[in-house]
């Protein structure tokens, strides 16, 4: 296959679909790959990166069986847990990420779904974020209802976060206490409330490319906004605490495998950023524009300043959007 041919023709209509042949992007040359990629990046989406930070407002105690997980409460990690933070200390995080330059500010909290009473102190810390920064806000809640899904719409939140994590051949051997199904229907409640949607998963949890590119194809037939991939980290107390981390050209052929499956939306480079060179930024070159950041982060990478000083560097334009943009 002619990756540069390939790259030309998406840029002219072309799709990858389910049904077509796609083995060849597993032994594709890596290095025509990621330009072929970066030439589809180039044309639908600009020069522009696109910054996201996130608090973790809930932490620990979650009731699911993620095997991934330092938060799961199947799994003895040591993590720190605390209920809901206080509307204050979220307020001040957001502010101080908005002060750095960044677009985009989400709240996560670990569990299925918020209780009633924690849904009510989210409401009221996106209202005051809302009403207080000029940050594009995101949410990560778990698997929200339809009424909840417009109350933040209301909060003023406009993207909502729920990761497929990985295949729906693959998810089964990742978690059972929820489904792939489930996930796929919190995302089409989002997206019927009126958010955009991001949604990616985590690579290197034992699956093989062709679960990679079939996960690649469904959030391309869901029509999401963002992708987050992370590579696994792995955490002692997990299941997955022995798995051999990726190798850089592992993560880079995924970024831009997912480029070009899916040309137009933001591709963010999430945990994993420390296994390559320069904390990724060959991958800004192989399909990325998009990236988790924050002076906060344990699992990846720069901080904020870093990572405006590189992309800067290699001729990016970082400079913040307004919301209606």
């Amino acid at each position: 296959m002619d990756m540069i041919k390939l790259a030309d023709d998406i840029i002219g209509g072309k799709r990858i679909s389910r049904d077509d042949d796609t083995d060849f992007f597993i032994s594709a040359d890596i290095n025509l790959l990621c330009h072929g990629a970066n030439r589809i990046r180039k044309h639908f989406c600009g020069e522009h990166v696109d910054l996201c930070s996130i608090i973790n407002g809930k932490s620990g105690k979650c009731s699911e069986n993620c095997r991934f997980c330092a938060q799961s409460a199947h799994n003895c990690t040591g993590v720190k847990e605390y209920s809901f933070l206080d509307k204050e200390t979220i307020l001040n995080e957001c502010l101080h990420n908005e002060q750095k330059g960044v677009h985009r500010f989400s709240i996560v909290t670990a569990g299925r779904a918020l209780s009633d009473s924690d849904f009510e102190k989210a409401f009221d810390a996106y209202s005051t974020l809302h009403e207080k920064t000029d940050m594009m806000l995101c949410g990560s809640h778990g698997l929200l209802t339809e009424e909840q899904f417009h109350r933040l719409r209301s909060a003023g939140v406009s993207r909502y976060h729920c990761n497929i994590e990985t295949s729906c051949r693959n998810f089964p051997n990742i978690c059972t206490t929820h489904t792939y199904e489930d996930k796929i229907a919190c995302i089409k409640r989002a997206k019927n409330a009126g958010f955009e949607v991001c949604s990616g998963g985590i690579i290197g949890m034992g699956e093989t490319w062709e679960d990679r590119i079939d996960m690649a194809v469904s959030l391309a037939e869901l029509g999401v906004s963002s992708i987050p991939i992370n590579a696994l980290m792995p955490i002692k107390g997990t299941p997955l605490e022995n798995l051999a981390r990726l190798s850089e050209e592992d993560i880079l052929r995924t970024v831009a495998i997912f480029r070009y499956i899916v040309p137009t939306a933001d591709i963010r480079l999430a945990a994993g950023r420390d296994l390559m060179n320069e904390c990724g930024k060959q991958a800004f070159l192989s399909g990325a524009n998009a990236t988790i950041t924050g002076d906060m982060l344990t699992t990846s990478g720069n901080n904020i300043s870093g990572d405006a000083k590189m992309l800067r560097a290699m001729g990016f334009d970082i400079e913040k959007r307004k919301k209606n943009e």
